[in-house]
Formats: structure tokens, sequence, C-alpha cells
């Protein structure tokens, strides 16, 4: 059974930084062209593909937030991060780690739909 634990969430004020990281148990990434990506909600809005990357290592970000986040994995702990600079209120929203089922194109790897598996996300609030 694939299980996805979110954590590293919280309150920063603008311009603070926060590191997400996604505990992954009975789930294989290396070797199968799977994805992993970090999703988020804002209230009132539909979800949205912030950064994935894809088996073995292609990455793919958002427009809101290339140059400021930074998607990474250890393999050997099967652990998914999001490294996330310059965060603005705008960046308010639950964070859901994601997962695919199987080999998946970069493109499409910010799509919620391609995702199989989902943690059951974590809250980051930005305060101005």
């Amino acid at each position: 059974q694939v299980q996805l634990m979110e954590s590293g969430g919280g309150s920063v004020q603008a311009g603070g930084s926060l590191n997400l990281s996604c505990v992954a148990s009975g789930y294989t990434y290396s070797g199968r062209g799977r994805c992993m990506g970090w999703f988020r909600e804002a209230p009132g809005k539909e979800r949205e593909g912030v950064a994935s990357i894809c088996d073995p290592g292609t990455t793919i970000y958002a427009e809101t937030v290339k140059g400021r986040f930074t998607i990474s994995r250890d393999n050997d702990k099967n652990i998914l991060y999001l490294q996330m600079n310059s965060l603005n209120p705008e960046d308010t929203a639950m964070y859901y780690c994601a997962a695919t089922l199987g080999r998946v194109l970069s493109d499409a790897a910010l799509r919620p739909t391609i995702m199989k598996y989902w943690g059951k996300g974590i809250l980051v609030t930005i305060s101005s």
C-alpha cells in the first residue's frame, strides 16, 4: 500500500522560507519513469501543480514558482522535498505530495489528474 506523508508546513512571513518533505512508503520511484510532485490548493481555487520531478531526474515547475522553489529527491531515503524561498502571501495553500502509478512524460507532470497517489496535505500560510 502506497502512503505519502507530508511535513514541514507552517506559518512564515513574506520573504521567508520553508522546506516541505514527503516520505513515501510502499512506492518505488527509481527506474520506472515515474513522477512525484507537489501540488497546492488555495481557498476557492482549483488544485494546481507546483513542481514535479520525473525519473531519472527531470524537473518541471509552475511559472509562478520558478526561481523560488526547488524540488528534489533522496532516493535512498525515499523522501521528496520542496524548498520554498521568497515566499509571498499568494503561496498560502494546502500543499500535497503526489506520485504517478506509471511512466509519465515530464511535460504532463504538473497536471493533478496524472497523479495516482496523494498525501493528506499540509498547510502553508504566508503573512504579509
